[in-house]
């Protein structure tokens, strides 16, 4: 959520400042709604009505799980910091383990989703791929919370989710992958590349980059980090001069 200001709230409630190049570039095609933020959640059709309930949920089972983990998160605590009854969970999810699907197929549905308006218009795989860089960089800044929960959660082998999250990822990953397979076709980027292979390495590196950002050089703005981060990404990908 952007403040008049121009400072971003996260979803675990930190506020930092944003350049006004970060707070207008491609502003109404990137900022997709916080997950939770529909009147749909995961295969779920909610009636309007139940919606904001829904939302208090997810926002309330994100914070926790960042400060506590899943594991150490129980239904006791999110319906308490939702300021819910319990029986609401179990309204709409038959378990904690249901609700964080919901969260995730919602969140990263949403990702994909904002990675593929942001390229929509491109010239060229080079343009596509630091458009991509871009939109990692502020969906992670933006939701930085739920972006945690995902990087905690992605390499689980033990979630009840795992299959979900699986077919999930490839949606994301496949937006990558599709600029590169346009960069090689163009000639921007080497010939020999695997670009599923260098697709998901680089949504890792994007994500680990932000992630360390945010926590420990919060101050800093999304275009300084995007501006050091770019020679990295293209430098792994570009063909010869």
């Amino acid at each position: 959520m952007t403040t008049p200001s121009g400072a971003v709230t996260t979803m675990g409630g930190a506020t930092t400042k944003t350049s006004d190049a970060s707070a207008t570039r491609g502003d109404a095609r990137r900022r997709a709604r916080s997950p939770g933020d529909t009147a749909k959640h995961g295969s779920k059709h909610v009636p309007r009505a139940h919606t904001d309930t829904l939302d208090r949920l997810f926002h309330a089972a994100i914070e926790l799980f960042g400060e506590h983990g899943y594991a150490g998160t129980t239904v006791d605590e999110i319906v308490e910091r939702a300021g819910v009854a319990k029986g609401t969970v179990y309204y709409h999810f038959h378990s904690k383990s249901e609700l964080v699907s919901a969260l995730l197929d919602d969140g990263l549905k949403r990702l994909a989703e904002s990675f593929r308006s942001e390229i929509e218009g491109t010239p060229d795989g080079d343009a596509g791929l630091r458009a991509l860089v871009h939109a990692e960089l502020a969906y992670i800044q933006h939701y930085q919370a739920f972006s945690k929960l995902v990087m905690s959660e992605m390499w689980r082998a033990d979630r009840d989710w795992r299959d979900s999250l699986r077919l999930l990822r490839e949606q994301y990953v496949e937006v990558f992958a599709g600029v590169l397979r346009r960069g090689m076709v163009d000639g921007g980027f080497r010939a020999d590349l695997d670009a599923q292979t260098a697709a998901s390495t680089i949504f890792g590196m994007i994500a680990t980059a932000a992630l360390d950002w945010r926590v420990f050089d919060p101050q800093a703005a999304l275009d300084d980090v995007e501006r050091r981060l770019l020679p990295l990404v293209l430098g792994a990908v570009c063909a010869p001069a």
